[in-house]
């Protein structure tokens, strides 16, 4: 099984879902279809067909979540945090080339992206770009519309999230 990079937040947020699917949600579940079919003929139940169906959902994606987890690494502080690059779990603020407009970004395993949120993947466009570098350096992002200059503003580690929530 392949292990996967994540955050000790993005972890936490993960494992939350888990325990909420599997003792609140599935729970209350079975419990409304038990009671559906209780009325009888479930060929027209749409209660029943709803809840069987709702049920399905839950336990693909406890399956899924159950596969995340296990394969998960929790990583807090990787050795570039000491040297300033930019790698897994860092907050880089960057300021693009010649339109000064800043934004923050987050580096975060697969299963926390959230562009909205300016959370994304080293693996992305911006992340490939940046990785490795510091504060100080000039980067060029290949992007649909041609290259782009990016300026690393700073690069920091911690609980950090990025503060620009339209940062993508």
């Amino acid at each position: 099984m392949q292990e996967h990079a994540i955050s000790p937040a993005g972890f936490q947020k993960l494992k939350a879902e888990w325990e909420d699917l599997k003792h609140i949600q599935r729970p209350a579940m079975i419990k409304q279809v038990q009671d559906a079919a209780a009325e009888g003929d479930r060929s027209e139940n749409a209660a029943y067909t709803y809840g069987k169906m709702r049920v399905r959902e839950i336990d693909r994606r406890l399956r899924y979540l159950d596969k995340l987890l296990d394969s998960a690494v929790v990583l807090d502080k990787p050795p570039q945090a000491l040297t300033g690059e930019v790698a897994f779990g860092a907050v880089v603020k960057v300021r693009q080339i010649p339109s000064g407009q800043e934004r923050e970004y987050q580096f975060v395993g697969g299963a926390e992206i959230d562009p909205m949120l300016g959370k994304i993947s080293l693996k992305s466009p911006i992340g490939l770009a940046l990785k490795g570098h510091k504060a100080g350096t000039k980067v060029t992002v290949s992007t649909p519309k041609g290259p782009q200059e990016l300026e690393i503003l700073s690069v920091e580690y911690g609980d950090t999230a990025p503060s620009d929530p339209e940062a993508t």
